[in-house]
């Protein structure tokens, strides 16, 4: 993995300062996880709850589009 990770409270890239998960992260991530699809599932999940926390203002469906939409 890079330096492509999540700075809260703005849940933007440290490195490219896109909305994370960018798009940099996204290929890290499904790489890393490979086959284990579900448990990369779960650890997004996890994130989008504590992105849900620190940005209570926005919509949820924007949250899981961003953190979990991705996920094909």
């Amino acid at each position: 993995m890079t330096e492509h990770l999540p700075v809260r409270p703005t849940w933007v890239c440290l490195r490219c300062d896109a909305p994370w998960p960018c798009a940099i992260s996204r290929t890290e991530l499904v790489d890393e996880y490979g086959a284990a699809r579900t448990c990369l599932t779960l650890y997004l999940g996890s994130y989008m709850l504590s992105a849900a926390e620190d940005m209570s203002w926005v919509p949820t469906e924007s949250l899981r589009r961003r953190f979990l939409g991705w996920l094909t």
